[in-house]
This record gives structure tokens, C-alpha cells and sequence, in this order.
């Protein structure tokens, strides 16, 4: 039996919906991943390559606080943004007002029984020590399974939203949204997600809604209590089993295959940037970068969409594999 979640939208939320990355959001899930490996084999490379590394207590008090699924502590991840990075993420957490924290905890222990119970009682209890540990166990951890991966993990988030981005300008929003999961669904003033364990509706109340995709969850989820910004997490595109492996592609072997100036235009493109940007950084005439740019658009290695008074380019799901190797 599954349950619906039902972001209602005004006007005004329509104008404010958006895209995020929360690395907080992906360490949660790399922890449930590292805990239930079996279910979970698109991460397995990166499963074998990080699991001798991980700091037992650190990724035991996590594991503690995330438990094997459904409800994940909104203390532990920030809102969402497109500049949002690991070292940000940690300081707020350090910072996090307690006494959320205390509520949150206490979802927690209301969830769970016997010992895990206990230990999350007194987590509760001691609010200023536990917000310590908990932010040097996430410092730990990440540092530990997904700091050296965070390259990789970065693309994939970040060329989903160029796609992403791409679909609404073309298609329009609510073909976007359709097209972000299965379980989500666009109404005439509300986005639907099908979820397992949670039913809600929720008045976005003019704050929009943030977008956001993940590598390391399987699936959707959200987060719709005030006052945290309503945020819908769902799997991001072109996830393979080899998402983990170094980047491979080298200007000479991409050149082999598209062209020295488009391969050097794609690898340019490690966050998104201009025609003018992406002109500076490989010492083209813009009107040069901008061929390429459209050729490797019509080839979707790049999707381009307006920001502003500007168009920005981004590698689109396709494009990182083809650099990733």
C-alpha cells in the first residue's frame, strides 16, 4: 500500500520551484547503503572500494540516527542549493538549532524499540554533546566513502539538472516534473509522490518547492516540515554500476572520437558555464565555442538553458559518461 504526498502550489510557488544538491542528503543514504549493501547494486563498486575505510564508530552513531529507511533526521542535511558544498553542509550542522534537533531525535525514538531506542533516548537527552559527535561522525564519514568519489557524484547530480533544466525549457515544467520519477505526478496546482511509509498534504505557502536530485537514494522522499524548505529528493539520470570508477576520458581519447575542439569544449564543462566562459577557458572565438557547443548539444552530450540574462552549458547524463569512460 503506498501513500501520497501533495505539494500544493499558488502561483507564486510555480515562480519559486528549483534545483538543489544536498550533500547531506547523499551521505544519509551512503550510510543505509553501507548497512544493506545487497540492496543496492548499482553501488556495489563503490561499495568494495570504500567499506575498509569507513570509521566503525562514526558510521555506527549514523546509522544509529538514519536507521535502515524511511525517515532521515532533518537535522542532518541542509536545504538543498546549487552551490551547497560538503564543508558548508558540516559547519551548519555543527551550528544546528537544538532544539528541532530535539524533535527530531524523538521521531526517532518514537519509531525504533529496546536498545536502538534507549541509545537514541539519550542522544535526545544530552543535545549539546550530541550535536558535537554527530558532526564530527558525519566529518568522519564522509571524509572516509564519498570525499574522494564527490567528483564523480557532483557530475552525475549536476548534469541531471542540466537535463532537467533542458526538458523544462523545451516541454515546459510539468513535463518536467512528470518525467523526474514514476512516482511523481504533476496536477493542475500541486506536485504528487507516491511514497511507502508517508501521506501529507502540504501548502508550499508562496516558498516554492526545491528539486533535488541523489545518486546514493533509490528512491523519492521528502521533506515537508516547517520549518524546513519543501524539498523532494528523487534518483538522478544515467546512474550505472561504474558511477565510482575514475574519470577515464583524456583529451586524446575524446579527441579521437569528436574532435580536438569539441572534446576540449566538453571536458571544459566540469560545472556549468557560458559561451563566452567556455570561449575563455579553451581560447576559442565565441562564435567557434558556440559550433561547438551546438554541435555537441545536437549529439545531447550538452544541454543548454537560460539563467538570467544568460545561457549556461552543462555535460547532460550521456555526455558524463562519455568523459567518465
Amino acid at each position: 500500500m503506498h501513500r501520497n504526498v501533495e505539494f500544493r502550489l499558488t502561483p507564486g510557488d510555480l515562480s519559486a520551484i528549483r534545483f538543489g544538491i544536498s550533500p547531506g542528503h547523499e551521505l544519509a543514504h551512503a550510510v543505509r547503503v553501507l548497512g544493506r549493501p545487497e540492496y543496492h547494486p548499482l553501488h556495489w563498486g563503490w561499495v568494495r572500494r570504500s567499506r575498509h575505510d569507513v570509521p566503525s564508530r562514526a558510521l555506527g552513531l549514523l546509522r544509529l540516527l538514519v536507521g535502515p529507511d524511511g525517515y532521515v533526521p532533518d537535522f542532518l542535511t541542509s536545504t538543498p542549493g546549487w552551490d551547497l558544498d560538503p564543508d558548508e553542509e558540516v559547519e551548519r550542522l555543527r551550528e544546528t538549532a537544538l532544539e528541532p534537533m530535539r524533535v527530531d531525535l524523538l521521531k526517532r525514538v518514537a519509531r525504533t524499540s529496546g536498545a536502538e531506542q534507549r541509545l537514541l533516548q539519550a542522544l535526545a537527552d544530552d543535545l549539546v554533546g550530541t550535536r558535537a559527535a554527530v558532526a564530527d561522525a558525519w566529518q568522519q564519514v564522509w571524509d572516509a566513502v564519498l570525499a574522494p568519489y564527490w567528483l564523480q557524484l557532483e557530475r552525475l547530480l549536476r548534469a541531471d539538472v542540466g537535463t532537467r533544466s533542458r526538458r523544462t525549457t523545451t516541454h515546459g515544467l510539468g513535463a518536467m516534473v512528470d518525467t523526474l520519477h514514476e512516482a511523481v505526478t504533476w496536477g493542475t496546482d500541486a506536485v504528487h509522490v507516491r511514497l511507502r511509509l508517508h501521506g501529507e498534504v502540504l501548502d508550499c505557502a508562496g516558498s516554492g518547492l526545491v528539486l533535488a536530485p541523489s545518486v546514493m537514494a533509490p528512491r523519492c522522499a521528502v521533506v515537508t516540515e516547517p520549518p524546513a524548505q519543501p524539498t523532494l529528493f528523487y534518483p538522478a539520470l544515467g546512474i550505472s554500476e561504474r558511477w565510482a570508477d575514475e574519470p577515464t576520458g583524456t583529451p586524446d581519447a575524446l579527441a579521437g572520437v569528436l574532435g580536438a575542439g569539441r572534446a576540449g569544449v566538453l571536458l571544459a564543462l566540469r560545472a556549468p558555464l557560458s559561451t563566452s566562459e567556455v570561449a575563455a577557458a579553451e581560447g576559442l572565438a565565441i562564435s567557434t565555442a558556440s559550433h561547438h557547443l551546438s554541435r555537441l548539444r545536437a549529439a545531447r552530450l550538452v544541454d543548454s538553458h537560460r539563467e538570467g540574462a544568460r545561457v549556461v552549458h552543462v555535460r547532460t547524463p550521456l555526455g558524463e559518461a562519455l568523459v567518465g569512460g
